[in-house]
């Protein structure tokens, strides 16, 4: 008898391992040996954007940073206010897997015509493209802390939290995902934001996850 998650697919990227795991009838994803996320909650990813997208009064435009299994990209579509959700996701293999193993959790948001899915690193592309955005979700890393890469840094800091800022449409919102309190990082997004508040989820792990998010200057 198998106890525990069993390795789905295995699979070895510029950035090191990942793996696609199953456990009974959830699925989770494992970077480097370090547990990224899984298909059994999503409170705090859905969260994230729900808040992010009622704290604005019409978010049509939205960018999400990082794909995961889904549950940002779900809530955002879930608005029917919400007219485009563009997704940039860095690891392709992410897609192959909404596509076979995952379909049954995104299946419908992967083709629905509002998404658009782009596969690059969240910080090339925005410094590539100048698309601006009523709603900014990042759910790319663990935390301000805790990045998957260690190019992510430059999304935390006040040079990458301005530039996330120069994105949003005047009034726009920006929330940021972290598996854990990140005090100094909330102090910098006061910095830029107006209205910044965070809110917490608790997860059986320990630490709650936190979900930050402020409102760029305009109206």
């Amino acid at each position: 008898m198998v106890h525990g998650p069993v390795v789905v697919e295995r699979v070895t990227t510029p950035r090191g391992e990942l793996v696609l795991r199953r456990a009974v009838d959830d699925y989770e994803v494992i970077s480097n040996g370090t547990f990224l996320m899984d298909t059994r909650d999503g409170r705090s990813e859905r969260l994230l954007v729900r808040t992010a997208l009622a704290a604005h009064h019409d978010p049509g435009t939205v960018l999400v940073g990082g794909l995961g299994v889904g549950f940002s990209l779900l809530e955002a579509l879930a608005d029917d206010r919400v007219r485009a959700v563009t997704v940039v996701e860095l690891e392709p293999v992410l897609l192959d897997w909404h596509a076979t193993h995952l379909s049954a959790v995104t299946g419908a948001a992967m083709v629905d015509p509002r998404t658009t899915v782009v596969v690059d690193d969240l910080v090339a592309h925005l410094g590539g493209d100048d698309t601006s955005y009523d709603v900014i979700c990042l759910d790319v890393d663990n935390g301000p802390g805790w990045t998957v890469t260690d190019g992510n840094a430059r999304l935390y800091d006040d040079a990458g939290t301005a530039g996330l800022v120069r994105r949003l449409r005047p009034g726009g919102v920006l929330a940021v995902w972290s598996a854990h309190p990140a005090p100094a990082y909330e102090r910098l997004l006061r910095r830029h934001l107006a209205d910044v508040r965070s809110l917490q989820v608790e997860v059986d792990r320990g630490e709650p996850d936190v979900v930050y998010l402020g409102t760029a200057p305009g109206t």
